[in-house]
């Protein structure tokens, strides 16, 4: 049945036939229905469950900094290999089928580090296999990734360039 206010606006339409007031009516008063029972999406949940699980990616990538620190690595000289670690983490997890769910749950707090970056890519390449390793794993890792890549190579050539220019 259509609401009252779903019958006012259709009335408010002299030109319209009987059939087409009807449904129209009808179409108005589904539209009610399905505003009212839509489920409500669950903001705050979602930023802070992304918060958590971003910033325990974050705690889990400086403690494995400060490991490569205390076996006497420099700050900048650890860097490189806790990337390296973050990112076979990354690659593990999503080839067991881990970061797919940690990503469904976390949202964005699974997708904004470094190991989401490499489960990007990994994924592709998993999806692509069958492809074969030349056209399907080696060509569609890089369809996610590959302006990712090509913006960060630009960006630091930018950089680097007007650092260049502004060095006296």
């Amino acid at each position: 049945m259509a609401s009252q206010k779903a019958k006012k606006q259709v009335s408010n339409l002299p030109h319209m036939t009987q059939a087409s007031q009807e449904e129209k009516r009808q179409q108005l008063a589904y539209k009610e229905l399905v505003q009212k029972r839509k489920p409500r999406p669950r903001y705050l949940r979602n930023v802070l469950v992304a918060f958590v699980v971003g910033g325990a990616i974050a705690v889990l990538g400086q403690l494995v900094l400060g490991f490569f620190v205390s076996r006497g690595l420099d700050l900048d000289a650890a860097s490189a290999p806790t990337l390296a670690v973050m990112i076979l983490v990354g690659v593990v997890a999503t080839g067991l089928g881990i970061y797919d769910e940690l990503g469904e749950f976390a949202g964005a707090g699974a997708a904004v580090p470094i190991t989401g970056f490499a489960n990007t890519i990994v994924a592709a390449a998993m999806d692509f296999k069958r492809e074969g390793w030349v056209l399907g794993m080696g060509a569609k890792m890089f369809i996610i990734a590959g302006p990712v890549i090509v913006y960060a190579t630009l960006a630091g050539v930018a950089v680097a360039f007007i650092k260049f220019i502004t060095s006296p």
